[in-house]
């Protein structure tokens, strides 16, 4: 059996497209899209039109249950660290891991093991 998920777009079924389209004929309905993988909402959606269906169904429930924010939030030197990294398109080899601050424009360098650490970080600051 295999593992296919439905389009969370509430209004998939309504969208006249000829992979929608399914039963006997003479029976035929629209659909929501069933698939193995999506691309959008998360892997939840399957185009940008069903993912800002879902988003202007549910998207204010979902910033309310998960954490609205409420303060600013300042960039400072202190969490403005990201990771980057210089790319040979040539040979298609990275090299030069680093962080860098992109208010200081201060670098760091990283070993190829830590920049692929999705922990490791030199933010200290929020």
């Amino acid at each position: 059996m295999s593992d296919l998920k439905f389009c969370q777009g509430p209004l998939c079924h309504t969208y006249y497209t000829k992979d929608r389209l399914k039963g006997p004929q003479g029976h035929k309905t629209y659909q929501t899209r069933r698939r193995s993988s999506f691309y959008y909402l998360g892997g939840n959606a399957c185009s940008t039109r069903c993912q800002d269906d879902w988003f202007q169904k549910y998207g204010t429930r979902a910033i309310d249950h998960f954490g609205r924010i409420t303060e600013v939030k300042h960039l400072t030197e202190h969490n403005a660290w990201t990771k980057d990294y210089d790319y040979n398109w040539r040979e298609g080899t990275t090299f030069n891991y680093r962080f860098v601050n992109s208010v200081t424009k201060e670098q760091r360098p990283l070993t190829e093991a830590q920049y692929n650490d999705s922990n490791y970080t030199l933010n200290t600051g929020e």
